[in-house]
C-alpha cells in the first residue's frame, strides 16, 4: 500500500477555504477503500457532503441521482478507465467537475484527461497537498455553471411560457386553455391555423410547461428543405451513403430525444418521408440514411400547417394514416382578423420590445394609426404586425406612433376599405396630415407648404377631422 495518508495530512492544515465549503457535493470514486475513506473525512471537514463508490458503473449512478459538483476519480477502476469516465460524467452533468487521482501518471493521459474535459489530473501522493485546495477552486467553478445553467433555464421558461403569450380575445384564451391541457401530456399535438398566427411561440410553450422542459426542443421546416436533405436533417445517414456524405451525421430525432421535435409546415413533407415519421411515431425507430440498424428514441411530436390536412389527404397529397396519428390532439390558432381586440395588445407588446431594442424612449400609438392597425387584413397575421411595428418605431420622430409611420397601403384609408385609398379626399387627408407632421402642427407654415389660405387649413382640418 502506498504510502498515502501521511503527506495529505500534514499539508491540509496550512490551506484555508474561502468559498462555497458548505452545499457542495463532491464524488470520490476509487476502488481502494482506505484511500476513499481518508478522503472523504479530510473533505467533510472542509464542510462539503461526501458520496463514494467503488465503481465507475456505481458513481455514474450517483451522479444520475444527486446533484454533484466535483468529482475526485481514480483512473484506474476495476470496471473502467478514469480517463475515458470523464465524457461520460460530462454527459450526464455538464456543469460537475472532474478531478482525476492515479498512481502512475503520464503526460499522454493527462493530455487525454484535459481534452476530454477534466479539470486536473494529479498524481497520488506526491501531490497529496493540491487536492484541498484543488477541490475548492473546481467546487467554485461548478457552482458558476450550475448557477449560470439555472439562470439560462429560467429565462427560457420564462420566455416560452403561456404568460408570455400575448392575447385575451375568447378564441385566443381558448386556444392557450388547450394547449396548457395538453402540455403536461406526452400526447402528439397538431397546431393548425393561417401562417403567421404563431405556431412555433405555441409549440415551445407546450414544450416549456412539459416534463420535457429540460430536454431540447427542436424546430425544422420541413418546406424549407428538399426531400433528400430534409430526411438527412431529420434522421441523420452514414458516411458514403450519398455524394458529398462525407461524414455521420446525427439527425434533429436524435438531437431531441427526450425532449421534443416540432415539425413547422408538415403538410409540404414528401410522400415517403411521411411514411418515416408515422413508424416513428408508432414505434420509435427509425432508419439513418445508409443504415441498416435501427435507431430508437423517446421524442415527442408537434406538428404545424397552414393546411387542410384531411382535405390534403382526400386529395391524396398526404397519408390519411398519418394525419389521425398527428391529430390525436389539434389545436387551431385564431387568425388576426378573428382576435381583433388583441391588436392593440400586441401592437404595444412589440412597441415596447422594439423600443428596448434599439435603446428609444417609449412610444404611445395616435388614435388613426392603431385604428389602422385594427381595421387592417393581416394577412400575415402576427408575423406581418411585427414588421409593420418594427419599421414605424424606427420612422417614429415624436413621442406617438401615427398613421405616417404605417406603409403606402395603410395611409390611404383608416377604414380598412382597400377602395377608399383610390379616393381623392383620402389622399388629401394624407398629404395634409404629413405636411402638419412635417411643421409640428405649425398651420401657418403648413398653409404655406400647401399653397393655400390659413382659413382653407382650418376648413380642411375640421372636414377630415385631423
Amino acid at each position: 500500500m502506498m504510502n498515502f495518508a501521511a503527506p495529505f495530512i500534514i499539508h491540509r492544515s496550512s490551506f484555508i477555504i474561502q468559498k462555497s465549503m458548505s452545499k457542495a457535493n463532491i464524488l470520490i470514486i476509487d476502488d481502494e477503500n482506505d484511500i476513499r475513506n481518508l478522503l472523504s473525512r479530510i473533505i467533510r471537514l472542509e464542510g462539503y457532503q461526501v458520496f463514494q463508490a467503488e465503481t465507475g458503473k456505481r458513481g455514474l449512478k450517483i451522479l444520475e441521482q444527486e446533484k454533484i459538483h466535483a468529482i475526485i476519480c481514480d483512473v484506474k477502476l476495476p470496471d473502467a478507465n478514469g480517463v475515458e469516465m470523464v465524457p461520460k460524467i460530462k454527459e450526464l452533468s455538464p456543469q460537475s467537475e472532474v478531478i482525476l487521482l492515479t498512481a502512475f501518471g503520464t503526460i499522454p493521459d493527462s493530455v487525454t484527461a484535459i481534452k476530454g474535459g477534466a479539470f486536473d489530473y494529479i498524481t497520488k501522493g506526491d501531490d497529496n497537498n493540491k487536492i484541498i485546495p484543488l477541490v475548492s477552486r473546481a467546487v467554485d467553478k461548478a457552482l458558476l455553471q450550475f448557477r449560470v445553467h439555472e439562470l439560462e433555464e429560467q429565462v427560457s421558461e420564462q420566455r416560452h411560457s403561456f404568460d408570455k403569450i400575448v392575447g385575451k380575445s375568447k378564441p385566443m384564451l381558448h386556444a392557450i386553455d388547450m394547449a396548457k391541457k395538453v402540455a403536461a401530456t406526452g400526447t402528439t399535438v397538431l397546431l393548425t391555423g393561417e401562417t403567421g398566427t404563431g405556431k412555433e411561440v405555441f409549440a415551445q410553450a407546450i414544450h416549456s410547461e412539459s416534463q420535457r422542459r429540460s430536454k431540447p426542443f427542436v424546430a425544422i421546416n420541413c418546406s424549407a428543405l428538399g426531400k433528400e436533405i430534409l430526411e438527412s436533417e431529420m434522421f441523420g445517414h452514414k458516411s458514403g451513403s450519398f455524394t458529398g456524405a462525407t461524414r455521420d451525421k446525427t439527425g434533429l430525432f436524435e438531437e431531441a430525444h427526450e425532449g421534443t421535435i416540432f415539425l413547422d409546415e408538415i403538410g409540404e413533407m414528401d410522400l415517403t418521408l411521411q411514411a418515416k415519421l408515422l413508424r416513428v411515431l408508432e414505434t420509435g425507430t427509425f432508419l439513418k440514411v445508409g443504415e441498416t440498424k435501427e435507431t430508437k428514441v423517446d421524442v415527442r411530436v408537434i406538428a404545424a400547417t397552414n393546411r387542410d390536412l384531411q382535405a390534403e389527404s382526400e386529395k391524396g397529397n398526404f397519408r390519411l394514416d398519418l394525419f389521425y396519428r398527428l391529430s390525436v390532439f389539434s389545436i387551431k390558432l385564431p387568425s388576426l382578423q378573428e382576435r381583433q381586440n388583441d391588436i392593440p395588445l400586441l401592437a404595444k407588446h412589440f412597441i415596447d420590445m422594439f423600443t428596448a431594442k434599439m435603446n428609444l424612449k417609449p412610444l404611445g400609438m395616435e388614435e388613426g394609426f392603431q385604428k389602422a392597425l385594427v381595421n387592417h387584413p393581416w394577412k400575415g397575421n402576427i408575423r406581418e404586425l411585427k414588421n409593420i411595428i418594427e419599421r414605424a418605431v424606427i420612422l417614429a420622430s415624436g413621442d406617438e406612433l401615427t398613421l405616417d409611420c404605417l406603409p403606402f397601403d395603410f395611409q390611404y384609408t383608416e377604414s380598412g376599405n382597400p377602395e377608399d385609398a383610390l379616393k381623392l379626399a383620402e389622399m388629401e387627408k394624407l398629404h395634409i396630415r404629413k405636411v402638419l407632421a412635417y411643421t409640428k402642427g405649425n398651420k401657418t407654415k403648413a398653409a404655406e407648404f400647401l399653397g393655400i389660405g390659413i382659413a382653407t387649413l382650418y376648413r380642411k382640418i375640421e372636414e377630415y377631422g385631423l
